[in-house]
């Protein structure tokens, strides 16, 4: 049966010769994973191929069938045209990294259009602002609130964070608990918008090491998480 669905493109495959199977997080049923028959077989066909670029907005026509792990697509179209997330170099080390990371935690296959709308509206704001270099700290940061383990925030004057529990606490408890720094950057980072990301300033080093920590938060909360490939050039870029 087909019907409209609006989808974010988080990882395309080449399967055998000429194939693509494309995962999305789409509007009306989750992670959803289609196949592009033949699309790599002539120049004017792989020309679609522009539309499946990672984090891409897309309206399609789809053949959707539950409990079949592959569906198609019979028209594809842009629902929002990005202007810099794709041809900005530091923007596109950003989108890479975060798609491979939404590539790995976005696992249910059901309806959560309050996730899709955070995801969808996040990154349109990432195509048109300057001040971005922070983006990804608070991108992740709110991305835990959906998956289900954001840092509760009652006790945040406490001068511990514990990784494991994702509480604030009184003393250190040994390999997972964070103070200095990271601490300081993270009580500024909860509960402030993307608007007011331009006030955070920190320098290459300590947004390195701010994103180690929230990677390993994600690994103690997220089973058979694993470290982006693309962390490397993401620190590369912002050196």
């Amino acid at each position: 049966m087909l019907r409209s669905n609006n989808c974010i493109v988080l990882s395309k495959l080449k399967y055998r010769d000429y194939d693509l199977i494309v995962k999305c997080y789409t509007e009306e049923h989750g992670v959803t994973s289609y196949i592009l028959k033949g699309v790599l077989k002539t120049k004017k066909s792989q020309s679609k191929t522009i539309y499946f670029q990672p984090l891409s907005l897309l309206q399609v026509e789809e053949n959707y069938r539950p409990n079949q792990s592959l569906h198609f697509i019979k028209e594809v179209k842009f629902n929002y045209v990005f202007k810099t997330l794709h041809t900005n170099v530091f923007k596109s080390s950003i989108v890479l990294f975060l798609s491979e990371i939404l590539s790995n935690v976005l696992r249910e296959e059901e309806q959560n259009k309050v996730l899709y709308n955070y995801i969808s509206i996040a990154f349109q704001y990432l195509d048109t602002e300057e001040n971005y270099s922070n983006f990804h700290l608070l991108f992740l940061i709110k991305l835990t609130r959906y998956l289900g383990f954001y840092p509760e925030k009652t006790n945040k004057d406490y001068p511990y964070f514990n990784l494991d529990s994702g509480v604030f606490e009184k003393s250190d408890k040994g390999k997972h608990s964070i103070s200095g720094e990271n601490l300081i950057l993270l009580k500024r980072l909860l509960g402030i918008n993307f608007d007011d990301l331009n006030m955070v300033k920190i320098n290459a080093k300590q947004r390195r090491e701010f994103l180690n920590m929230l990677l390993r938060y994600f690994e103690l909360h997220l089973e058979g998480f694993k470290k982006p490939k693309s962390l490397q050039v993401l620190n590369d870029v912002f050196h």
